[in-house]
C-alpha cells in the first residue's frame, strides 16, 4: 500500500495534483491515499516536497532525492550520444562484468510500462552460450528449410534469409568459433521478455544506452527472436515465464572496433498539423 507519514504531510496537495487516477484526497488538511484505483506508479512519494509519502510494497532505501550534479543531462551530449551509437558486430575476448550486466537492466527495470505494469523480465546468458547458439542456428535452418520448400509470391522476399540461416548452421558446425554469424563471439546475451511488446522494446531501448555508456558494444539479433517463435525447446532452454514474449536479444560485448564519426540518415518524416 501507498502511506502517508502524517507528521510530514504539510497538506500542499501536490499529490492530489499530480494523481492522474485520482485515487488521493486532501482530508482534514492532509493527503489521503485510498489505495482503491492505486497503481504504485509512485509520483506521489517523487512530488513531495516533505519526503511524507512511502510504500511498504517496495525498497524505499533505493529512493534517491534529486539533485542537479547528478541527475541532469546536456541535451546536445544526448543527442550525439545517441547519433553516435552503432551496431556492434566486432568483440573483444573479454568478459562482461557482472555490475555492469546488472547496471545495464537496472536501466531497463525503471523504464516506463503502460499502467506501471513492471512486466518486463530479464533473462542473461553466459556460460550457456554455446547451447543457446547450437539451439538458436538449429531452428534457423528448420525455418529455412521449410521456406525454401514452399516458396511462393508471398514468400520469394524471404529465400535469402532462408539460404542464409542454412548456411550459418553448416558453418557453424564445421568451426563454431571461427564462424560464428549470430553472435560473433560475443560474451554475453539480455534477452528482454515482457507481456506487453511496447514495455519490452522501451527497457530494451535504454538499456542499449546504459550499455553505450558502460564502453560495451551491442546489436539486437532479431534472429534469435525469429527461432524462438512457436518453439518450446528454445523458450523451455531460456525458461521464458508464462504469458511473456521475446521482444528482443541484445547481444553484449566489448567492442574491436572503433568509430570517428556519426553517420548520415534520412531526413525525418514530420507531419506538423
Amino acid at each position: 500500500m501507498m502511506n502517508v507519514n502524517m507528521e510530514k504531510c504539510i497538506g500542499c496537495g501536490q499529490c492530489v495534483k499530480d494523481c492522474f487516477i485520482k485515487d488521493i484526497e486532501l482530508v482534514d488538511g492532509k493527503a489521503k491515499i485510498n489505495n482503491v484505483r492505486c497503481i504504485k506508479c509512485g509520483h506521489c512519494i517523487a512530488v513531495c516536497p516533505k519526503d511524507a509519502v512511502f510504500t511498504d510494497e517496495y525498497n524505499m532505501e533505493a529512493v534517491k532525492n534529486y539533485n542537479k550534479e547528478e541527475f541532469s543531462v546536456n541535451a546536445d551530449n544526448l543527442l550525439n550520444f545517441i547519433k553516435f551509437r552503432r551496431s556492434v558486430r566486432q568483440f573483444k575476448n573479454k568478459e562482461v562484468e557482472e555490475d555492469k550486466l546488472r547496471k545495464i537492466i537496472e536501466a531497463g527495470r525503471y523504464t516506463q510500462t503502460a499502467s506501471n505494469m513492471q512486466d518486463v523480465s530479464f533473462i542473461v546468458v553466459r556460460e550457456k552460450m554455446q547451447e543457446l547458439k547450437e539451439i538458436t542456428l538449429e531452428s534457423l535452418k528448420k525455418i529455412g528449410e521449410g521456406l525454401l520448400a514452399n516458396l511462393n509470391p508471398q514468400t520469394t522476399v524471404f529465400k535469402r534469409y532462408a539460404e542464409m540461416w542454412i548456411k550459418m548452421y553448416e558453418d557453424f558446425k564445421t568451426n563454431p568459433e571461427a564462424n560464428d554469424r549470430l553472435f560473433f563471439n560475443a560474451p554475453a546475451v539480455i534477452i528482454v521478455t515482457a507481456n506487453s511488446e511496447v514495455n519490452g522494446a522501451l527497457a530494451s531501448s535504454n538499456m542499449e544506452l546504459m550499455a553505450d555508456a558502460l564502453g560495451l558494444g551491442t546489436f539486437f539479433s532479431g534472429f534469435l527472436v525469429r527461432a524462438a517463435q512457436d518453439n518450446e525447446k528454445m523458450m523451455n532452454f531460456l525458461g521464458v515465464k508464462e504469458g511473456k514474449k521475446i521482444v528482443t536479444c541484445m547481444i553484449i560485448g566489448y567492442p574491436d572496433v572503433k568509430y570517428f564519426r556519426t553517420v548520415p540518415r534520412k531526413e525525418a518524416d514530420i507531419s506538423w498539423k
